[in-house]
């Protein structure tokens, strides 16, 4: 973002103490999410995580009508192929371990509590973009999370390191081949979150939001092929429930948005 900033590919956001005020919450949600999605990553098959983290709409329909949000029945019933596949993956999964579940799991509650939190503090702050208060959200999710890192694992810092280089070099590789995928994977997830904001400006939330479900589908196949995780057809059959219940979703709050904004116009 400062790169982006500085060469003026992208406005610089008017910066106020309410602003940052207002993003302490989302910031933090923000920082469980990921960090959790990543402890699920590092126990389980990569395809079962996102398999798992295709529940998302489940917690944030319970959570938004804990808050007073009300959705219609079609919601309620797209989210039951969401629950039935992701339990039925979760039975077949060669790779299942609790740790890896409940990672999975903390991430959507995190990731859903940042974007009901970000909508409810943010209403005021409508002037910035989403690709700015992404980055913003992100710098501040650094800001926590780096003196925890320190505490929490500081001191294998050095001894993880040499690790990392010797299972680097074990498989034929050099020192630089480690910080060229660590730089790449950052890279290329900044990408997929600019791409994804700058897209949300140019069609339309249902489109978006297909999407997106079909980027779930090319995640967890490409995840399969690439590591060549064992598959049993009830985890194939469970992941592919999973994943229709996650576009159901999709069309049945697209066409809650589209009523509430004509309610808004009338």
């Amino acid at each position: 973002m400062v790169v982006l900033w500085s060469l003026k590919l992208q406005p610089k956001p008017k910066i106020s103490k309410p602003f940052l005020i207002a993003l302490l919450g989302p910031a933090l949600f923000h920082t469980i999410g990921h960090i959790s999605a990543c402890v699920s990553f590092s126990k389980v098959a990569v395809s079962f995580t996102h398999v798992i983290k295709s529940s998302e709409p489940v917690f944030s329909v319970i959570f938004a009508s804990f808050l007073g949000d009300k959705y219609p029945l079609a919601v309620w019933l797209s989210i039951l192929p969401i629950v039935f596949g992701c339990s039925l993956a979760a039975v077949t999964e060669v790779s299942f371990n609790l740790g890896g579940l409940s990672g999975a799991l903390i991430s959507n509650v995190g990731f859903v509590l940042r974007n009901i939190y970000s909508k409810r503090s943010l209403d005021s702050f409508k002037e910035v973009n989403g690709l700015n208060l992404y980055g913003w959200i992100t710098i501040i999710s650094f800001i926590y999370l780096f003196p925890a890192a320190i505490f929490v694992e500081g001191s294998q810092w050095v001894g993880g390191y040499h690790r990392a280089i010797a299972a680097m070099q074990a498989s034929g590789g050099s020192p630089l081949n480690l910080y060229f995928w660590v730089t790449l994977s950052g890279v290329f997830y900044h990408l997929y979150n600019q791409s994804s904001y700058q897209a949300l400006d140019e069609i339309s939330p249902l489109t978006f939001s297909v999407g997106n479900t079909m980027k779930r589908v090319v995640v967890i196949v490409s995840t399969v092929i690439v590591f060549r995780n064992p598959v049993q057809p009830l985890n194939a059959l469970g992941s592919a429930i999973a994943v229709f219940g996650t576009f159901l979703y999709s069309q049945a709050t697209s066409k809650k948005a589209k009523k509430i904004e004509g309610e808004k116009k009338n």
